[in-house]
């Protein structure tokens, strides 16, 4: 059963001025081209993800119809099409890493914290997901948490990640 998800639209001053600022740096009559940019802000501004309603708001504020912006969305595992934990340990899961043992790792990362690969723990605090290649193919294997890249993981690592987040020692962006 799919869950329908809701979420309150806040497009502050403070946000529409970013918008603004990321829509000024291309043509007014492209303004579809800001896309990227633009939902970054907006899911950065709602609890890291993205409902329906707010992609039609997006849809609405670059001038698009709204499956030109759901497309996107779906497409790129950056954005979030439901809410997410605080601590999203994103692992990537193609072949570099895959052959330092990422797999493995974020087996253990679920198995530690209680939860599934895409699942959040009761406690909202974390969530595990496998994602596409990161481009740290050279210091697999890796996980991205926030803006933030953890590479050359190894147990002891996440043990002492998930440490310092639940201290909230760790700075997402």
């Amino acid at each position: 059963m799919e869950r329908n998800y809701k979420q309150d639209i806040n497009i502050t001053d403070e946000l529409t001025a970013r918008i603004n600022e990321l829509l000024s740096h291309y043509p007014a009559d492209k303004k579809k081209s800001a896309m990227l940019p633009v939902l970054h802000a907006v899911q950065d501004a709602h609890d890291n993800w993205l409902s329906v309603e707010l992609m039609n708001k997006v849809a609405e504020i670059l001038e698009v119809k709204p499956i030109e912006v759901y497309e996107v969305v779906t497409f790129y595992t950056m954005f979030n099409q439901k809410p997410v934990a605080k601590y999203m340990f994103e692992f990537c899961r193609t072949s570099c890493c895959g052959l330092r043992g990422g797999e493995d790792l974020m087996e253990y990362t679920c198995a530690k914290l209680g939860v599934k690969q895409g699942e959040t723990t009761a406690d909202g605090m974390f969530s595990v997901v496998g994602v596409e290649c990161l481009g740290a193919c050279g210091y697999g294997p890796m996980l991205q948490l926030g803006d933030n890249y953890h590479e050359k993981l190894t147990k002891e690592k996440i043990d002492i990640l998930i440490e310092e987040c639940k201290q909230g020692k760790v700075t997402l962006y």
